[in-house]
């Protein structure tokens, strides 16, 4: 039989603007149609890689991330007497030491994506008090190790892990909401997020198939994602595609919190301070290693009893890592 005809190449992404009649609209779908728009970037200006040259998500953080913030300059002018707001689209005259900084680049993204977050997936936080003394201890074998010679183990390390294992037995998760097509996705990867403060502001890149790691691996890939955040280099790859997040609040000496869900995600676990507090310990109160996590999830996709399972899994291994034997 005669060979079978070969297949049209693939059309080339086109050049902004490029093949677009005047009036025309860039080719892109609803979701990253809103997702530019949230950011303030504008279509025309994008080359799109997808099929035919579809504008995809990548390509909107793509644009993002090559913008620049301008750092804020001192305002010294005069005092003025009080008054009235000026009108909507008047500038305003900055009162004396006032700093005045355009909202721009990462920190206007982040903005447009906690209001989003914030008003659309209905937010639920529980919270969990534990002693995570087994677990410190734990940490100080782990730097002894030839394993961990090279490479900073942290309570991070062990949570990040802990969620990769909870997940497995509470799926819900790690799932996402598809307004547009009226369906739940479910991931078979957890592609683990970060939050990460950088002086271009918070960013959450992610670990792709974080489940697949071992704890070493995990470590290593912790400590390459907070390096590369905070020297500003995050390739808009590792930006995009998170389906669960982990804020470490407790660096900052802070206990616990309500965090906002990164939009797209169902859930993001907040990890407190640790803290050394009298605790009840085989019957007898002790000084012991203890800390708060704090769970948000998106009460569409996630209910409380699920919520609730998956929080209480991560706590049972962090108050003894050697139920992770019972749970793989």
């Amino acid at each position: 039989p005669a060979p079978a005809p070969a297949a049209a190449p693939a059309p080339a992404p086109a050049a902004a603007g490029e093949a677009r009649r005047s009036g025309d609209r860039p080719r892109s779908t609803p979701p990253v149609r809103k997702l530019a728009r949230d950011l303030g970037i504008a279509l025309d200006a994008l080359r799109g890689t997808g099929p035919g040259g579809l504008i995809t998500r990548a390509d909107v953080l793509s644009a993002l991330a090559g913008t620049t913030e301008s750092p804020a300059a001192a305002v010294g002018t005069p005092a003025t007497p009080a008054g009235p707001l000026p009108a909507a689209g008047t500038a305003r005259t900055a009162r004396a030491g006032e700093t005045r900084t355009p909202i721009r680049g990462m920190r206007k993204h982040t903005a447009a994506a906690m209001v989003a977050s914030a008003f659309t997936a209905p937010h639920v936080t529980e919270f969990l008090t534990i002693d995570v003394t087994p677990t410190m201890d734990l940490l100080a074998d782990l730097r002894a190790s030839r394993a961990f010679e090279a490479t900073k183990a942290t309570p991070l390390t062990i949570v990040a892990k802990a969620v990769c294992i909870a997940i497995a037995r509470n799926p819900t998760l790690n799932s996402s909401w598809d307004e547009e097509a009226q369906e739940i996705v479910q991931y078979a990867d957890v592609n683990l997020g970060i939050a990460a403060a950088t002086p271009r502001g918070l960013l959450v890149p992610n670990i792709k198939a974080a489940q697949d790691l071992s704890l070493a691996d995990l470590a290593k890939a912790l400590n390459a994602l907070a390096e590369t955040a905070r020297a500003g280099k995050t390739p808009p790859a590792d930006l995009a595609g998170g389906t669960i997040s982990i804020t470490n609040i407790g660096v900052f000496g802070i206990d616990a919190g309500t965090p906002i869900l990164n939009p797209g995600e169902a859930a993001i676990l907040a990890l407190g301070a640790v803290r050394s507090m009298p605790w009840e310990y085989q019957g007898t109160i002790a000084l012991r290693s203890v800390l708060t996590l704090s769970l948000s999830f998106d009460h569409r996709l996630v209910d409380g009893e699920q919520g609730s399972r998956f929080l209480a899994d991560v706590g049972t291994i962090l108050r003894n890592p050697a139920m992770v034997l019972t749970m793989v």
